[in-house]
């Protein structure tokens, strides 16, 4: 007899989950609670419970988590600039974390023995749900089906719908996506089907979020966006909350073709992956951040950060949130935001985002000192001599033993 009297299940209402649900009853004998969280997907979240309720799920939990997703994980993670392999803007990746700590206090709350997913045994996120899981609640016992059952295709999933009478809308013969895809506020993600095939071009028809850059307006969209510390807080000086900020850049980034990305990326269970993303405001977002702390670093601090970005992508992309690491580079990331506060004007054209002018209070750029004209002695030419001299020191040195570079 199992030892698992009650599970908390991370739960979309779709087949897999709802599969899941059946699954949990009858091998392990125990109650299930359900968790669904709306963090932007752009799918009603409320048919969850009746799907739930179908099931026999008692406890059903369903959560609006747009707000904190955006403001407590989205917001930090763009302080850093982040790109993982150079490319990613890690959309599935940052959802996890807040996922797996809602979990883990449903589970405290509850009193329940384990958490339950639907990650496959072949993905990253059954890494960063656990992860985040151990982290927040050492002894937790979690349940990842895919890891023991047998039902390995959609076909034997179906089947055991149908044995179960478990009421999926796709059991109907609704057409499905051939896609596997994971929205949040952030991105959309399509992996699976012809993608498979990394030489394969995406079908248009695929992107959901966005039109192509050759259908996309004729004539320019330009917005200004208002920083305070690193973080946006007004669309053309409208303040806004901060999921309110990536729902508005996620319509004009679409609405412009902006933010389509095709990639082969390096899983950390070790292949490769060929993914496709919608991220429109996120590349927004980006761009702009980077323009106004181009104004606003220093040139050290900048480049430093620089550094230690892809590291900090590399933590997240893991599911390294809740790590030591995180914290500390995220300490050392926000201590760069004090001053990164003005406005930033980008151009949206046909799939590009082009910063169009910047400003700040707290800008270190000095016209006067910059300038081609006349700057009435605010930098003497005559010192760059000396400088360029002791820099070129050691190079002369070498040079003089002969070791000439070919």
């Amino acid at each position: 007899m199992s030892d698992v009297k009650k599970v908390v299940l991370a739960y979309s209402g779709g087949l897999d989950t709802s599969v899941i649900v059946k699954w949990l009853q009858e091998t392990y004998d125990c109650e299930v609670v359900t968790f669904t969280a709306d963090i932007g997907q752009g799918e009603e979240v409320e048919p969850a419970r009746t799907k739930a309720q179908a099931l026999g799920v008692k406890e059903i939990h369903i959560e609006d988590l747009r707000e904190e997703f955006v403001r407590d994980y989205v917001y930090p993670m763009f302080r850093a600039n982040t790109l993982y392999e150079g490319e990613y803007l890690l959309g599935t990746s940052i959802a996890r974390p807040l996922i797996a700590r809602r979990l883990i206090e449903i589970a405290n709350q509850t009193g329940a023995d384990a958490i339950s997913h639907g990650a496959t045994g072949k993905g990253n996120d059954q890494v960063r749900f656990e992860l985040g899981a151990y982290a927040l609640k050492p002894g937790v016992k979690v349940i990842a089906p895919w890891r023991e059952w047998n039902l390995t295709s959609r076909e034997k999933l179906m089947a055991y719908c149908q044995q179960h009478d478990i009421p999926v809308d796709f059991s109907s013969g609704k057409k499905k996506s051939p896609y596997s895809m994971d929205a949040n506020l952030l991105h959309i993600s399509y992996e699976g089907g012809i993608l498979e095939d990394p030489w394969a071009e995406a079908e248009e028809d695929m992107w959901r979020w966005s039109v192509s850059p050759e259908t996309a307006p004729d004539q320019p969209t330009y917005v200004e966006l208002t920083y305070a510390k690193g973080d946006i807080v007004a669309i053309d000086d409208t303040p806004m909350r901060p999921h309110e900020v990536l729902e508005t850049l996620n319509k004009l980034g679409g609405d412009n073709g902006i933010g389509r990305l095709d990639i082969v990326e390096n899983r950390y269970v070790g292949m490769k992956s060929r993914g496709c993303y919608e991220t429109p405001g996120g590349t927004i977002m980006l761009r702009a951040h980077r323009a106004i702390e181009s104004l606003t670093l220093d040139r050290e601090e900048a480049h430093l950060k620089d550094e230690l970005m892809p590291k900090y992508a590399e933590v997240i992309y893991n599911g390294y949130w809740w790590s030591p690491e995180r914290r500390m580079l995220q300490a050392a990331i926000d201590e760069t935001q004090k001053n990164v506060s003005g406005v930033v004007r980008m151009k949206l054209y046909k799939g590009g985002a082009t910063v169009a002018g910047r400003k700040s209070d707290q800008s270190l750029f000095d016209e006067s000192i910059a300038t081609f004209e006349d700057d009435a002695g605010a930098y003497d030419q005559k010192d760059a001599e000396g400088f360029i001299k002791l820099n070129a020191l050691r190079l002369r040195i070498a040079a003089g033993k002969g070791r000439q570079q070919d």
